[in-house]
């Protein structure tokens, strides 16, 4: 799996008239579900909310019927198990709602509640630390007496250089730590250990969905302190094999260590050294969405946990996605950061809800987590999980969305030609045959409104 930074920046510049719902949401903080969806079976069709029609102009009836015509027909093909929703942002109408009130498994789409609370909460320029403690003094010549504490901060980046550039791209690298620890105190000897400190958060290895055991859809393993990916190596642990791997920087920079390295909690009282920061949230967000990475989902989840909530667990990060939706009036059933989860459930209104709230002319204070979701995200037939998907037509370059799979369920939602917004949740479905009719429903959307009639959706 592709986990390098997307290669294709899209920005939605035009200003979006979002209608009266979405005014009263942006002065209050808060969200009004968009289109005022009846959640009926079979397409509702579209409802106007009274919005202006904006530059874009209003699409004619005889349009919308065939645009209607043509997403009935590929949810037919998906069962009665699947919901969908779409709306145009100019003018606040809702163009398609087929049981778009109806719960169902987001899958990866879950990561767009995930990457959105993190990027308010954080902000998009904001960081994770990976820092070195002392207990000891430092004596003449360099020699530090006393043991040093490596102690995690979350960050799913850290690990070796090579690692780090072969999945990622841009990270932090332990040989980098070393060398600012040794530029900061001049250490040249470590009279003690090297202690790895997963404290920040709890040692559960896993997710909701494996039972908090190992998770080979993590594709590593969860840790405070985690090395490339969670690595425990010979030292049975993820903290003591990163606290190895420092050790191991330090004496390819000739400073000697003198005791195993080892896991453990940092003491009070203990003195920073050195801290190292992580990749913006931005590059974070762009690292999970992308390519959908579930286990940088789970990190950034505990994260929140820990720096916004009651502490460094699953638990403690959903209940402050949860505060962060409540706040747009969205109440999905959240469990995890990764949608891994049956136990997570939301329905495609409250996604179009977040997607609209974060579009160009929705909540302005959430504009920046919305122009750092949108670069996150991959782009329809160049990109991350959509690189292969609607090569050569109008959505290809055009549409932005975060895809979602499980065994028996593909989702898709995101942003169409700057205009549109739409959510896809089809659940006990053949994935393949899901993602045909998600296709022809967001092609069929790319054809409505090209963005060459309008300028509204900008490469960068």
């Amino acid at each position: 799996m592709s986990r390098g930074p997307s290669a294709k920046i899209i920005a939605l510049c035009a200003a979006l008239v979002l209608g009266s719902a979405a005014t009263v949401a942006a002065s209050t903080g808060g969200s009004a579900a968009p289109g005022g969806s009846s959640g009926t079976s079979g397409s509702s069709g579209s409802s106007a909310l009274g919005g202006t029609t904006g530059a874009t102009g209003a699409i004619s009836a005889t349009v919308l019927a065939k645009l209607d015509k043509t997403m009935t027909k590929a949810m037919k093909s998906v069962g009665s198990h699947s919901s969908a929703y779409v709306i145009d942002l100019s003018t606040g109408e809702t163009l398609f709602d087929d049981d778009g009130l109806v719960p169902r498994y987001p899958a990866s789409v879950e990561k767009l509640y995930t990457l959105s609370t993190a990027l308010a909460r954080f902000g998009p320029s904001g960081t994770l630390q990976t820092s070195v403690y002392g207990v000891g003094t430092l004596e003449a010549g360099g020699v530090w007496d006393g043991n040093l504490y490596l102690r995690g901060g979350g960050d799913p980046t850290f690990g070796s250089s090579g690692y780090i550039k072969e999945n990622y791209s841009v990270g932090t690298s332990v040989a980098a730590l070393a060398a600012q620890l040794v530029a900061a105190t001049g250490i040249t000897r470590v009279d003690g250990s090297i202690v790895g400190d997963e404290s920040y958060f709890d040692s559960l290895r896993g997710d909701p969905a494996s039972g908090y055991l190992p998770d080979p859809e993590l594709v590593g393993e969860l840790s405070a302190l985690s090395f490339d990916r969670g690595d425990s190596g010979k030292q049975g642990s993820p903290p003591a094999h990163a606290a190895h791997e420092l050790a191991l920087a330090l004496r390819a920079l000739k400073v000697t260590v003198t005791e195993h390295s080892v896991a453990g909690t940092t003491p009070s009282g203990a003195r920073l050294l050195t801290s190292i920061a992580s990749p913006p949230m931005s590059t974070l967000a762009a690292l999970t969405a992308t390519p959908s990475d579930n286990l940088f989902a789970e990190m950034i989840l505990k994260g929140l946990g820990a720096r916004f909530g009651t502490g460094g667990t699953t638990a403690a990060g959903a209940a402050v996605v949860l505060h962060f939706l409540a706040g747009l009036s969205i109440t999905p059933q959240i469990v995890d950061g990764s949608g891994l989860s049956r136990s997570d459930l939301t329905s495609p209104v409250q996604v179009v809800t977040l997607l609209r709230d974060l579009s160009p002319g929705g909540v302005s204070a959430l504009a920046g987590v919305g122009d750092a979701l949108r670069a996150a995200l991959p782009v329809d037939g160049e990109t991350g999980t959509l690189v292969a998907r609607m090569i050569g037509t109008p959505a290809q370059g055009n549409c932005i969305a975060k895809t979602g799979t499980l065994s028996d369920a593909s989702d898709l939602a995101g942003w169409c030609d700057g205009r549109f917004a739409f959510a896809l949740l089809m659940n006990y479905v053949d994935v393949t045959k899901a993602q045909k009719a998600q296709d022809k429903i967001v092609e069929a959307l790319a054809a409505l409104d090209p963005p060459a009639s309008h300028g509204s959706f900008q490469q960068r």
